[in-house]
């Protein structure tokens, strides 16, 4: 685990900078992150670029034990004014985005839960700047999702917490 990075295969995007109350990057989440609790961190974010016109917050787990990782939380079409997300956002987004389903098929946030004894997982949120207003991405997987920001993505911004169930 912790070994592989999701995003090296992709272009290199600017960066701009990602906050949040309520996960430290690099170190465990709370509770409130974790499975049975399931309550989306709180994000707020700045110095996107100009021509930023939408953005799509993510939570992928790399260190799942499948080939493909595990999408914990997708949310795209976030308006451009909107540089923040309460705690619990995923559950009532911002009026416009669009809720695509995690991989265990929830369209909300499903908290870190890797299989005991697997080692620690890495929890990346990633806020990818797009340059349009909406993408045609409704009902499409996370990563159909991200596919579209191959093409659509001008700048991410990324805060990584772990989680390890003994």
């Amino acid at each position: 685990m912790l070994d592989r990075d999701p995003y090296a295969g992709l272009p290199e995007l600017p960066t701009f900078e990602l906050r949040s109350e309520d996960v430290v990057d690099g170190q465990p989440l709370a509770a409130a992150q974790v499975s049975g609790q399931d309550v989306s961190p709180q994000l707020s974010w700045s110095g996107a670029p100009e021509g930023t016109r939408s953005y799509v917050v993510t939570a992928f787990d790399p260190d799942a034990p499948t080939p493909s990782g595990y999408w914990h939380w997708a949310l795209s079409n976030i308006p451009a004014d909107v540089t923040s997300l309460d705690s619990g956002a995923a559950a009532n987004p911002p009026q416009g985005a669009t809720r695509h389903q995690t991989d265990g098929g929830s369209d909300a946030f499903e908290g870190a839960a890797p299989p005991p004894g697997h080692g620690p997982h890495r929890y990346i949120f990633c806020v990818t700047a797009v340059d349009t207003e909406k993408l045609d991405v409704e009902g499409a997987t996370p990563a159909v999702l991200n596919f579209n920001l191959f093409s659509h993505g001008i700048a991410r911004a990324f805060i990584t917490g772990t989680h390890e169930e003994k």
